[in-house]
């Protein structure tokens, strides 16, 4: 079990491919009243992916499309139930981490191919490595970065105690709106004001909720990649959406998909991982190494957890341009 060696001194990063725009796009009616917006860019019958965004609550960015060579893939992004385009915005109602796997499905099918490369990064790896297990028949390769199992000490870390030693000024904001008797809990004390009937306090806590993880996702601060988290229609599904999947565990048992990777054994991966990855401990994604060793794992230094850092993103390109047959330059 060993890190690959880092590229040699000098060596070029890989950056992103152009931006592009969809060939096609529209909504699949997913039943329980949600229609899921979907979209694909690349070559129409060229090597299928699906692309798996973060939060729960995020969406599928212009910046995802660009992970991928065009001409070599036809990729297929969406914005998971409740956010993004997909309707209705931020709702709660039969959203779970089984829904979103079986969405995955019926948009495979939808596509019309028996099996995809799957790539998602933070949650999306959460909801990679679900789908992955339940339907490794359906996977031709997976590729995760942040890697996030969603287990209790992964959260707590996160929003009780970890990260908050390590970002006091913003942590003070964090806890702030909370009273003292219930900063215990953190997610919970969120979670009854993000559910609640106050609308006016629902959008304050949502954008500081959002906040809180939009300033601590890259090692240095970028300004740029955090605004949008402080967006009132972002931050609204956003908040609601990762505290509804956080105080129910994602609807896992407690350490099943690190238990459950020996699933993964015949899928060829790749994991990749920032070193200093504030909001998912590397300890995990080192874990899924151990249980999946088959897949390269890449532990890249002076990184945090964003897709768009340097070392991050030009692991990632190269790991699509590999499962592509592409040589590298």
């Amino acid at each position: 079990m060993s890190i690959p060696p880092p590229e040699p001194v000098g060596s070029a990063l890989r950056s992103a491919y152009p931006a592009i725009e969809p060939y096609a796009s529209g909504h699949l009616d997913v039943g329980n009243g949600h229609r899921v917006y979907w979209e694909r860019v690349g070559t129409p019958g060229a090597k299928p992916a699906v692309f798996l965004h973060g939060g729960p609550g995020g969406t599928a960015a212009a910046s995802h499309r660009c992970l991928f060579d065009p001409a070599l893939y036809d990729v297929l992004l969406f914005d998971q139930r409740g956010c993004g385009r997909s309707t209705p915005h931020a709702s709660l109602e039969a959203n779970t981490t089984w829904h979103l796997v079986a969405d995955i499905e019926r948009l495979r099918e939808m596509v019309g191919v028996s099996s995809w490369l799957v790539l998602g990064g933070s949650w999306g790896s959460t909801l990679a490595l679900a789908y992955a297990e339940t339907h490794p028949e359906r996977v031709s390769e997976l590729v995760v970065r942040g890697v996030y199992t969603l287990t209790k000490a992964e959260l707590d870390w996160y929003y009780q105690f970890g990260v908050s030693e390590m970002f006091p000024d913003k942590w003070e904001r964090f806890i702030a709106p909370i009273p003292p008797e219930e900063r215990h809990d953190m997610m919970r004390a969120y979670h009854r004001r993000l559910t609640g009937e106050d609308r006016g306090l629902r959008q304050e806590l949502a954008k500081i909720w959002s906040r809180w993880e939009g300033e601590t996702i890259t090692l240095l601060p970028e300004p740029d990649a955090s605004a949008k988290f402080s967006d009132d229609t972002f931050a609204d599904a956003f908040a609601r959406l990762e505290t509804h999947y956080f105080v129910h565990g994602g609807w896992l048992e407690e350490g099943q998909l690190l238990r459950d990777a020996g699933r993964l054994a015949d899928i060829p991966g790749t994991i990749v991982h920032g070193r200093y990855d504030m909001p998912c401990p590397a300890r995990i994604a080192w874990e899924l190494h151990k249980a999946w060793p088959k897949a390269e794992f890449y532990l890249i230094e002076g990184s945090g957890h964003a897709g768009s850092e340097p070392g991050i993103l030009d692991r990632l390109i190269r790991a699509t341009d590999l499962y592509a047959g592409k040589t590298q330059s």
